[in-house]
């Protein structure tokens, strides 16, 4: 029987230790006999290293050991090419890591750093991303399993027939994570076995890929991550610190701490790959669209293919008779790029969603209404029905909070003294995914409850969810549950990333639950503890493939310095539908964050990479700029009252991301509504504007 703790705004159960600061994060465990490592990167952007002089660093006072391709322990080669590090003596791309020191401080081990010299046999290269690069190439699929490219019906015949067609290219830059803790890694051996505190967003993978790589069994192996300070996808899998301070603590025979700097986590650890996207967009004079082609350029790396699944958010968001989306990839020397808050949806949504808002005013009605007309209940890209589909709902509840049947279509109508105002509208969707999971709970003769799992709370509040999802599933108050996470030993669990975590974990959760009530039915309270485990693949595996997705819409105003073309955000609002809200309080920060990072990527983010040395010029937070506080003067966060009986038993769609799907776009919208200019590659900042007073 529930106990209606799911839906209450409980605080996290972690918070009193964070904001006190007792909650231990990665290398905050205290380990007798410590060291600490220092990353050392490449200097070149491909070629071989020639020489690796360590005299002058094993001489400096405090310097233990330094690893290279020529000296380190020797890793299985793995299906992570990234991973097999300090094994060979080739550079893939600048900021490789090379080398690691290991010293008896922290300032030790960098002033080491410092002193290695490598002599590398330079190649040429090429890291500019264009849509004419002669290495452009299809991949067999792109992320992490669709089609490269797709077609329905004849989309050339059906766009030139068409009475109203928009033919435009938005690029967007690299991005890059950025999540308050770096990555970082405390490992020690001891008689074979590996034990890591790690920040990451998954355990069990984590555990898995060290245990190929180094070459002992899984159950060597021990990762625990009780608290991570984000990740937004870039933790997502084991990266370089992890293995790097794993090998230095082996080779040394001594605990070692490693984490990355600031610096050094731009481009090693992934980052989100700029795109060059060109959308076409063909409608009859009612707006109906007749015609959808997405065509995608992303870069990869020459060390592994990582195709971004930029287009995929077109398969399925509006309906069109003649549908194309297409991918294509360039091989350049740069890092890998990775899994980023969204991955595919993000660009995708910003080019798709801005492409609507150019086609609406080619016909010339709102575009709200324009969203709504082509709204569709069957999903275009499997041509079965949505288990629930709320777009037109957001839109409608989201307009009328906004206000927007005030608003004059006419671009640059509104001023306000030396400011330009405008409002812009953009669609979100998301898949709802569930990954098979394990789980464990246990009675104890107290009365209280113990709930296993290796889940990961990254800072969204997995944590409080998945123990009042707990709670409703034993049918006890939660203050009787204790919840244990973030630890390889426990029952697995898939990783906390593709807004998939809290549905997949609750799931087994429950389960567990269940198979443990029905071993207390018929008895009564326990004298020992009394154990159930479950585990959802089966159940998982078995669901029908149907389209299931979150949706949202954004709505926001800006206002744009006539004079100088600077941009600031009014305000914004997003109502989402996104199945059962577990604990609103965390539902709501995840949405606005997700918001608040879409206007990010509109006005502040890019990576700039300078061609000629292959290297990440602004790779710190005071030259990559990143919104703050005080950019965002109004954001609220709303969300429907939805049931979707299609998903999982606790009924959850993920939130972690269908905040950030569409903000830009909307944004950007909002611009071209206060202006009259149209920018179509990101950025939005003040050059791209300056001067708009003249314009007529």
């Amino acid at each position: 029987m529930s106990t209606g703790a799911v839906g209450r705004a409980y605080p996290r159960l972690e918070g009193r230790e964070k904001v006190t600061g007792t909650a231990r994060y990665a290398v905050e465990y205290p380990v007798d006999g410590i060291t600490y490592g220092w990353a050392v990167p490449s200097a070149v952007v491909r070629g071989r290293i020639t020489r690796v002089d360590t005299s002058e660093a094993l001489a400096s006072p405090g310097v233990l050991a330094v690893l290279h391709h020529g000296n380190a322990p020797r890793l299985a080669p793995g299906p992570e090419p990234e991973l097999w590090l300090l094994q060979e003596p080739t550079v893939h791309y600048r900021g490789q890591y090379v080398a690691v020191v290991v010293a008896t401080s922290l300032e030790a081990a960098r002033e080491g750093a410092r002193l290695v010299r490598i002599d590398y046999d330079a190649a040429s290269h090429s890291t500019v991303l264009t849509d004419d690069h002669p290495g452009l190439y299809q991949p067999d699929h792109v992320n992490p399993s669709y089609p490269t490219d797709t077609a329905e019906g004849d989309f050339d015949a059906g766009y030139a027939a068409a009475p109203v067609r928009v033919d435009v290219t938005y690029r967007t830059p690299a991005y890059h994570n950025n999540p308050m803790e770096p990555h970082a890694t405390t490992a020690q051996w001891h008689d074979g076995r590996l034990l890591v505190h790690d920040s990451n967003q998954g355990a069990s993978s984590v555990r898995a890929t060290l245990a190929e790589l180094f070459e002992v069994s899984p159950e060597s192996v021990r990762v625990v991550a009780e608290h991570v300070g984000g990740g937004f996808g870039s933790k997502g899998y084991a990266k370089a610190a992890v293995v790097l301070t794993a090998l230095a603590a082996r080779h040394v025979d001594r605990p070692v701490k490693l984490a990355l700097t600031r610096q050094q986590i731009f481009g090693p650890i992934g980052y989100r790959t700029p795109t060059i996207q060109r959308v076409r967009l063909a409608s009859d004079a009612d707006g109906r669209l007749t015609a959808i082609c997405h065509d995608a350029i992303s870069q990869t790396s020459t060390i592994r293919e990582f195709a971004e699944q930029t287009a995929v958010y077109t398969r399925s968001m509006y309906a069109a008779p003649h549908r194309r989306t297409t991918h294509r990839l360039v091989r350049l020397d740069v890092p890998t790029p990775f899994w980023m808050r969204a991955p595919g949806e993000c660009p995708g949504a910003y080019a798709l969603e801005s492409a609507m808002d150019e086609l609406a005013i080619a016909v010339g009605i709102d575009p709200v209404e324009l969203r709504i007309r082509n709204d569709t209940e069957v999903d275009p890209d499997q041509g079965r029905p949505f288990t629930s589909r709320n777009l037109v709902t957001c839109l409608r509840e989201g307009a009328q909070r906004f206000g927007w049947a005030d608003r004059d279509p006419t671009p640059r109508a509104r001023r306000d003294g030396r400011w330009l105002v405008g409002t812009g509208v953009a669609g979100s969707s998301y898949p709802a995914r569930a990954r098979p999971s394990s789980a464990r709970a246990t009675a104890r003769p107290d009365g209280s409850f113990l709930v296993q799992i290796n889940a990961t709370d990254i800072g969204t509040g997995a944590r409080t969810a998945i123990w009042q999802v707990a709670a409703d599933a034993l049918g006890v108050p939660p203050e009787r549950v204790e919840i244990h996470i973030g630890d390889s030993i426990l029952p697995t669990a898939p990783v906390a990333g593709g807004s998939m975590g809290t549905a997949s974990w609750s799931w087994a959760v429950i389960r567990a639950a269940q198979a443990l009530r029905e071993k207390l039915r018929d008895g009564g309270p326990p004298t020992g503890e009394v154990t159930a485990e479950a585990d959802t693949a089966d159940e998982v595996g078995g669901q029908p493939a149907l389209p299931r997705y979150a949706y949202g819409a954004h709505f926001v105003e800006v206002r744009v310095d006539a004079d100088t073309g600077e941009v600031r955000l009014n305000r914004m609002l997003g109502v989402f539908a996104a199945g059962r809200v577990v604990n609103p309080t965390t539902a709501r920060s995840q949405l606005i964050g997700g918001m608040t990072m879409g206007l990010s990527m509109a006005l502040h983010e890019e990576g700039l990479l300078d061609e000629r040395y292959g290297d990440w010029v602004n790779h710190d937070l005071a030259t990559y700029h990143i919104t703050g506080c005080a950019d965002v003067e109004s954001i609220e966060a709303y969300w429907l009252d939805e049931r979707d009986d299609e998903l999982n038993p606790a009924g959850v769609k993920g939130i972690g991301e269908i905040g950030i799907v569409g903000a830009a776009a909307a944004v950007a919208n909002a611009v071209h509504h206060a202006t009259g200019v149209r920018i179509r590659e990101l950025p939005i900042r003040l050059d791209k504007l300056i001067g708009v007073s003249d314009l007529a």
